[in-house]
C-alpha cells in the first residue's frame, strides 16, 4: 500500500487533485499496514494468501 500511496502522490503532483490519495490509504500506511508486505492492510494476509475474515465461507446455505 505504501507503493500505491507513493504513486498516487506523484500522480497528484503531476496531474492534479483528482488523483489525491484517499485518507484511508494514508492511515493504513501511517499505521504500518502495508498489505501483503506487512500481513495486514485492507485485507489480512498469511503466507502470501488472503485470509477470509468475514466469516462467510461462500457455501450454499439456502
Amino acid at each position: 500500500l505504501d507503493v500505491r500511496l507513493h504513486i498516487a502522490e506523484h500522480l497528484r503532483e503531476e496531474l492534479g487533485e483528482r488523483f489525491k490519495p484517499p485518507q484511508t490509504l494514508r492511515r493504513k500506511v501511517r499505521a504500518g499496514n502495508l498489505g501483503k508486505k506487512s500481513g495486514e492492510g485492507f485485507y489480512v494476509w498469511e503466507d502470501g494468501e488472503r485470509i477470509d475474515t468475514s466469516g462467510d465461507r461462500g457455501g450454499d446455505d439456502e
